[in-house]
């Protein structure tokens, strides 16, 4: 067996402590990878894949990547679902006897990867469950956030309201089947329960945050998410290189509007249904922000709107005041541009991973603070003055980095070259040693040229052989004595004096010298910035808080939004509500059939006389749309947005809850019918008062008469026993009879014209309910062959011509008079056919129906 180098040794040293990772060695200025990495990395990231030791019986599969360039590479694995270790030379190789000491300083992971995209978070969640109480713990890297929160809400739906990247959790939740399918698309990362101990977790978290209680932070008394945040941070401190946080925020879901997973894809709040991507979303149509911490304000915001009235008020007074000061709204575009991301430069600089260009991004942006807050203090608005007096001036760190660092300057630190002349005296002086290199090589080579006689006579340098004096061949018998023989070239020899090794040896150190002292004095810049750290971490929060009532500003006079009314009663009244997107798509792209543009409608909903609102009508014809309009403009209406309506007002709204759509799990056992049942049993348990619930189609997935029953009995305790505003389109017509026993159900529907054998659809809701369905129409429209549209008209003329009924109309009164349906069933009884003990089992479900309707 072949013995293994030393660097082998090493390698695999380190990767036997990080097996599921794609190990990341150092060699110089490459990333290697070696084995059965070598060969996975090489095929995801399209790289040569070589080998180690050719010439042997069993080279090793070997490829790499520049480590300057590793971003990359590293974010395509990331993307993949791969983890990363990063094993880096922890000493200088002149300063290392025999071969350079390596470690592994960071294990990369979905969730404390750098996000690709700026304006999101990139959240990593722990959680931990005990006796149906579920602790969690959300952190982001990159900005510095540490949340704790206890919930007894669904998992999967907790998940959808941080969309982390990467789940931390107990190996006793692998078999799980909830869990399972609740974190089956994100990366989860399981470590043994223990890391989740209370006494530990509670030890870990007082360390980290220099703290004697976590009674300041307000969660001593959380111990299920102090047990998941203990195992959160030490995973952190385990796997990053020198993390920090400031301090633990404790997330009150009770403060804000509860979007549950269901709802926010089916209204499409931050990703569409069709490829997952923003486009067509809410946020494609309210992002207008201008910085990444605006972008991630206004992303929390609309997955988390508010529930208290006086926040939301202060939100649309702000926003309402930008609006009407049109030389503000322009400057604020043009200033908050200039802002880059304050928030994770800061967390750069507090992890000292960061580098001099960071440093000048952070100037860049600070030197705008004082004509925001000069902007803003102008304002008649409170809480715009209230933002401009809480954002910090930072005179004394811009003029730091001004006179500390120059203005193009390296990449990486361990270049040198980044601290500005007449900084620091050394730095100056070591850098004239470095710099006069060019001088001396003219003066020398002049000087030798002259005392040789070799007009051809050369001084150089190189990385590999340093400075030497080249003399062509011919002219070799005019080489004075006191040169030696360096190298040996084709046409030439090289050589040096004692002269030249002296300045040689001057240079070069002062060289080492110089990017040596200029990273010292990098981190203690680094040091002295930390101080700015809580001022700097306030002030990004309130500019990107102002972005964010910008962007609100900006979409509102776009888009000709109205401020709504809101209060705290249960009235949702709207009067030519547009839906957000569809409208924005209509006018982009003229999908509309009514001369490219969209139909508003008005919604009317309390929790007396318009609590349930049936709506029929046929498909395509708006109801979908129409719901979803109204579920968008509550949800905007409660972030301190304006709406797009003509007015609106908008009673507090607690939960948002829809059912909409044909959708199956088939992968977690889990039909269409099931996922339908499932989403509307989430809803019926609970739905309050102040909820506001959007039903599209209950019933469908199952027997006409199971469907009509369902529906009923769905519709009936929402409207009395929950008593939700709640809107509920559906195709069974026997559903607008409810209007008769419950009370507050209305009858609107979809309005359509018909022209012959064509319809058009009007997209307007109207009072009253549909006549029919039109279902052979939109079959027509949906491109059914000809032959199959003109067999059904027939078949529809013949079983109404014989008197027929469709088991879905069959007579609506059946729901409202017992006997009939103990009528319909004795009707259509085939008496002949049944056996002594079937004639009895039917006689007792007879019995029954009976008991069942007195």
């Amino acid at each position: 067996m072949q013995e293994l180098t030393p660097l082998m040794q090493q390698y695999l040293s380190a990767k036997e402590k990080y097996p599921d990772a794609i190990l990341f060695f150092r060699l110089g200025d490459f990333y290697e990878m070696f084995g059965e990495d070598a060969k996975t990395a090489s095929a995801v990231l399209q790289i040569t894949l070589t080998s180690r030791n050719k010439e042997s019986e069993n080279p090793v599969p070997m490829c790499g990547i520049p480590y300057f360039a590793s971003e990359s590479y590293i974010a395509k694995l990331i993307r993949k679902g791969f983890k990363v270790a990063l094993c880096e030379q922890v000493e200088d190789p002149k300063h290392s006897k025999g071969i350079v000491r390596r470690e592994v300083v960071r294990l990369i992971t979905p969730g404390t990867h750098n996000p690709d995209q700026p304006k999101e978070n990139s959240f990593i969640l722990s959680l931990y469950n005990r006796q149906g109480t579920i602790g969690f713990a959300a952190a982001d890297i990159s900005t510095g956030e540490f949340i704790v929160y206890e919930t007894k809400n669904a998992i999967e739906d907790e998940i959808a309201r941080f969309e982390p990247k990467e789940i931390l959790c107990p190996v006793s939740l692998k078999s799980n089947i909830h869990f399972q399918q609740a974190s089956s698309s994100i990366f989860v990362s399981y470590i043994d329960d223990w890391n989740f101990e209370y006494t530990e977790a509670y030890r870990t978290l007082l360390r980290h945050f220099r703290v004697a209680s976590l009674g300041g932070f307000g969660c001593s008394d959380m111990d299920i998410a102090i047990s998941a945040a203990g195992a959160l941070l030490s995973y952190l401190e385990d796997t990053q290189k020198d993390i920090t946080f400031k301090k633990i925020f404790v997330f009150n879901p009770s403060s804000f509007m509860f979007l549950d997973s269901t709802s926010c894809r089916n209204l499409e709040i931050l990703h569409n249904l069709q490829d997952g991507s923003p486009y067509g979303t809410l946020l494609w149509v309210m992002d207008e922000t201008l910085t990444p911490m605006g972008g991630r304000f206004l992303r929390n915001a609309i997955t988390k709107p508010l529930l208290s009235l006086s926040q939301i008020l202060k939100r649309q007074d702000a926003v309402e005041a930008i609006l009407q000061d049109y030389e503000l709204m322009e400057e604020l575009k043009i200033i908050l541009g200039r802002i880059q991301d304050i928030e994770r430069l800061t967390i750069r600089i507090s992890n000292k991973t960061a580098g001099p260009r960071d440093l000048l991004a952070l100037r860049n942006s600070l030197i705008n603070i004082p004509s925001i807050k000069m902007l803003i203090a102008q304002s008649p608005d409170l809480y715009l003055n209230e933002i401009g007096d809480g954002i910090s001036e930072f005179d004394p760190l811009v003029s730091l980095i001004n006179s500390a660092i120059s203005e193009n300057p390296p990449l990486n630190p361990s270049d040198g070259g980044f601290i500005k002349s007449g900084y620091s005296k050394d730095v100056d002086e070591l850098r004239d040693v470095s710099l006069s290199g060019k001088e001396f090589i003219t003066r020398l080579e002049k000087q030798e040229r002259q005392r040789t006689s070799i007009p051809s006579l050369k001084v150089g340098y190189n990385r590999i052989f340093g400075y030497y004096i080249e003399v062509t061949k011919p002219n070799l018998a005019l080489v004075p004595s006191n040169y030696i023989r360096k190298q040996t070239l084709v046409n030439a020899e090289r050589f040096i004096t004692e002269e030249l090794k002296e300045y040689e040896t001057k240079v070069l150190g002062a060289e080492d010298r110089l990017k040596d002292l200029e990273l010292a004095i990098f981190q203690t810049i680094l040091e002295n910035i930390r101080q700015y750290e809580k001022s700097l971490f306030n002030s990004s929060m309130l500019i990107a808080t102002l972005d964010f009532l910008y962007s609100l500003a900006v979409i509102a006079k776009k888009y000709d939004y109205v401020k709504p009314i809101i209060s705290d009663d249960d009235l949702v009244e709207i009067t030519d509500g547009r839906h957000p997107v569809v409208e924005r798509l209509v006018s982009r792209h003229g999908i509309s059939s009514l001369n490219d543009r969209f139909i508003p409608n008005d919604t009317l909903m309390d929790c007396r006389d318009n609590r349930l609102i049936i709506i029929t009508g046929p498909n395509m014809a708006g109801k979908s749309t129409y719901m979803r309009q109204a579920a968008l403009i509550v949800i905007m209406g409660q972030t301190g947005s304006f709406v797009p309506a003509k007015s609106a007002r908008i009673g507090l709204t607690d939960r948002v809850f829809t059912r909409i759509g044909a959708i199956d799990y088939i992968t977690k056992g889990q039909s269409t019918f099931m996922v339908e049942m499932t989403e509307t049993a989430n809803i019926l348990n609970n739905a309050t008062q102040k909820s506001l619930v959007i039903l599209d189609e209950v019933g469908r997935g199952t027997s006409t008469f199971d469907g009509v029953s369902i529906a009923w009995a769905v519709a009936e305790h929402l409207a009395g026993k929950i008593k939700a505003r709640t809107l509920f389109a559906t195709h069974y017509h026997e559903l607008t009879e409810i209007i008769f026993s419950v009370e507050g159900a209305k009858n609107y529907n979809a309005a359509v014209r018909e022209w012959g054998d064509e319809i058009v659809f009007l997209r307007k809701i109207e009072k009253g309910p549909a006549d029919k369905s039109y279902g052979i129409h939109v079959a027509m429209l949906a491109g059914l062959p000809e032959e199959v549209i003109g067999r059904s008209k027939a078949i529809l003329r013949k079983l109404e011509g014989s008197g027929f009924r469709e088991p879905a109309a069959a007579p609506q009164l059946n729901l409202f008079f017992p006997g009939d349906p103990i009528n319909f069933e004795l009707l259509n009884l085939n008496a002949d056919s049944l056996t002594p003990k079937k004639a009895l089992k039917k006689l007792i479900e007879l019995k029954k129906m009976a008991q069942e309707m007195v």
